[in-house]
């Protein structure tokens, strides 16, 4: 009998070569075998008849293939295949797909799936339909009669699961329908629950033996729509067992740090007064909650554990240096890691203008650093005489030792690994005894709440939900190419009235296959061309770290009036008087990344202008993400519609985000489930009681960490 341990090669029909094809799908084992899900399903128990076809739906139909060609047009080659059943025919046709030329014979079944569209004579078709030709059940190896009709009992006559192809197209839906089904008829059938019988009585799930069968050979009374959308009982279980665990390791990663050593801060009158005599304005009522929470935890003799989440211009970096102000006046040294040297820079700066008053000493430490300057620094950290450290990842190297860390900042949290955070976390000791320093996470991408509870489940989040007086809401047009003399007309007139202006593009040289205009080219048409008399500088990830603060300067002066730049400016640039920013090629941004750049501007009290620049015929996903960027100023309502359109592995960008790699849960379409882990693991945990045993939750432990690191590609860390 086959475990679900066992390596996937000892699988009848798979075999150490094809066991490799599968490893590249993340297929090692009988359990990842089981859980390479359908993509689809096809109704083959009840497929329609081509004359109950209409134009719009999408539909199975089963026919007999008639005739097939390859017609050659002067834009590409078109396939051609009819089918027919009885007197009625149908026709489907491929786009470029010359390889099909040879694939049909007349008289094979073949079993198609795709949109019925009207032709222009108003006769109904089938465009680049999926397919699978039944005849080929009958000629595989030279199977005896019952394998024959086996086969064939496995792809009509009932509902067929349809599964991605891997190793170029040789494992077809049909060998994986065979192999899963073999693996599934051997499985041992002794397969321990370690979900609580509790949880699994609340949720009504069914058991994962079931799961297993029903989700991979739907019983024929099956709701058709809840297969495809995975709302059976058999998905539910499936998806909830792999959030239940996730969650069931984030609760108990927040437990053992409420467990560790802290520092328990005082919050004397004198912390106080040093706060507020640090303030460059009043604060908003949501800076004042989002104080109090950090301070709170900051008192605690556990360590804090926290994100802090703020929309762009929200006062996210006020917020930190009077967290940094509660350390430092009890005597500790603060860490702010930021991802970017200009990030860096702009929060060293700010640091200074705001803190090196109060008599705080500040320094910064990147990579960019001469040696003797950078040793110089190490030198002061690690005496104790820099209170505030600023750096990028140059502060967790090992040569850099803290004298007595007390608060870890970590600014746009998602650009670096969990690792990375550790790291600098465990650059505090006193003595022999370890005392876990505060962490403070902050992200100006506003994170929807699935992700949150996935991504920092193991943070307690505070929210900056308010902007500062005075800060007006910035005006989004999205406008096509042709209109940029008009566009360009207006930033002179922005410029005129005193203003600068950002204008951003995707890429920094031209290339001669994207035809996509390139910052340094435009860099010089704007300078010669269209504004001659203004100063225009040009900005990059290029340029060394000194040229780049050299030009951010004089942006800040106001000696340079024009920036070019690309998208280097994302976060940490913070100039009031820039009121306008021209964005060429919107289209070809995330929509994070267009909400993050336009939070550039608006810092100031005048009004603002983000032109949002298409170029020629753009998709209906860049369609939907400009529409938004016009509709919206609302960063968690776009944050939302990007998690959408992209879903949460692209999200961030970044594999080193620490995103759990899911085989089945879909965080977007699984939210309710997502709400019902995490209250079930964290109600689970809380036991031993009446209605969970110890041992139901040792098993349940014991599963979570195998799973924890091998399936999800999480570690445990903090």
């Amino acid at each position: 009998m086959l475990e679900t341990s066992t390596p996937v090669q000892y699988v009848k029909g798979i075999g150490p070569r094809l066991a490799e094809v599968l490893a590249s799908k993340g297929i090692a084992t009988v359990d990842d075998l089981l859980h390479y899900l359908p993509f689809r399903y096809e109704d083959r128990l009840n497929p329609r008849s081509v004359a109950e076809l209409r134009a719009g739906e999408m539909a199975t139909v089963i026919a007999e293939v008639r005739n097939s060609g390859l017609f050659l047009t002067r834009r590409m080659p078109i396939f051609q295949l009819t089918v027919g059943q009885g007197r009625t025919r149908l026709k489907c046709i491929w786009f470029n797909a010359a390889y099909l030329q040879g694939r049909f014979q007349a008289g094979q079944m073949v079993a198609l799936y795709g949109k019925v569209e009207e032709d222009r004579d108003g006769r109904l078709q089938i465009v680049q339909p999926q397919f699978e030709i039944l005849g080929d059940i009958y000629e595989e190896g030279g199977a005896d009669e019952a394998e024959k009709k086996a086969a064939a009992s496995l792809e009509i006559g009932r509902i067929v699961p349809i599964y991605e192809s891997a190793g170029q197209g040789k494992l077809t839906p049909r060998w994986f329908r065979r192999i899963i089904r073999w693996a599934l008829e051997n499985l041992n059938l002794d397969l321990p629950d370690p979900i609580p019988a509790a949880v699994r009585a609340h949720l009504s799930l069914v058991s994962p033996r079931e799961a297993l069968w029903k989700v991979h050979w739907p019983d024929p009374g099956e709701s058709f729509s809840d297969l495809q959308s995975s709302r059976t009982a058999a998905h539910l279980r499936m998806i909830f067992d792999e959030l239940f665990f996730i969650e069931l390791g984030l609760e108990l990663k927040r437990r053992e740090q409420k467990a560790q050593t802290g520092i328990g801060f005082q919050l004397t009158a004198r912390v106080r007064e040093a706060i507020k005599k640090i303030l460059p304005f009043h604060p908003t009522a949501a800076q004042k909650r989002v104080l109090k929470e950090i301070a709170a935890d900051m008192q605690m003799p556990s360590p804090m554990r926290r994100l802090l989440q703020g929309d762009v211009g929200s006062g996210k970096t006020i917020v930190a240096f009077q967290a940094a102000i509660i350390a430092m006046e009890n005597g500790y040294q603060v860490a702010l890691m930021a991802p970017t040297e200009i990030l860096a820079q702009q929060h060293y700066f700010s640091a200074r203008q705001i803190l090196e008053g109060a008599g705080y000493r500040i320094v910064l430490l990147t990579g960019s650093l001469e040696s003797d300057r950078k040793r110089d620094v190490r030198r002061h950290i690690a005496q104790g005489h820099a209170q505030l450290v600023i750096g990028t990842h140059a502060l967790i190297q090992d040569r850099v030792e803290f004298e007595n860390l007390g608060l870890v900042i970590v600014d746009e949290q998602h650009r670096f690994g969990v690792m990375q955070r550790l790291k600098l976390m465990k650059k505090s000791d006193e003595g022999s005894k370890t005392i876990e320093p505060d962490v403070l996470v902050m992200t100006a991408t506003p994170i929807p709440r699935t992700l949150a509870l996935t991504l920092y489940g193991d943070l307690d989040v505070s929210v900056l939900d308010e902007l500062p007086p005075g800060r007006t809401p910035v005006v989004t047009r999205s406008v096509a190419d042709e209109r940029a003399p008009e566009v360009w007309k207006f930033v002179r007139k922005q410029i005129a009235a005193g203003h600068q202006a950002y204008v951003v593009y995707p890429v920094i040289e031209e290339n001669e296959e994207r035809e996509l205009k390139a910052a340094e080219q435009m860099h010089r048409q704007l300078r010669e061309k269209i504004f001659p008399n203004l100063h225009v500088g040009l900005l990059h990830g290029r340029l060394d770290a000194g040229e780049k603060e050299r030009i951010m300067r004089e942006f800040q002066r106001g000696e340079i009036e024009i920036l070019v730049s690309t998208t280097v400016i994302e976060v940490g640039v913070d100039v009031p008087n820039a009121t306008i920013m021209v964005i060429e090629h919107a289209d070809r941004f995330g929509l994070a990344q267009l909400h993050q750049l336009r939070g550039r501007i608006g810092r100031g009290a005048a009004k603002s202008y983000c032109v949002l620049m298409r170029g020629g015929k753009i998709s209906e996903e860049g369609e939907r993400r400009l529409e938004a960027m016009v509709r919206s100023n609302d960063g968690f309502q776009i944050a939302e519609l990007d998690l959408e359109l992209r879903g949460p592995g692209e999200f961030f960008g970044t594999k080193q985000a620490g995103i759990p790699s899911f085989r089945v849960a879909n965080i977007i379409r699984d939210r309710q489930l997502l709400e019902a882990a995490k209250r079930e693991a964290a109600w689970a945990i809380s036991g031993p009681n009446a209605e969970i045993s110890r041992g139901e939750i040792d098993r349940a432990l014991r599963e979570m960490r195998s799973r924890w690191a091998m399936s999800y590609g999480l570690v445990e860390v903090g």
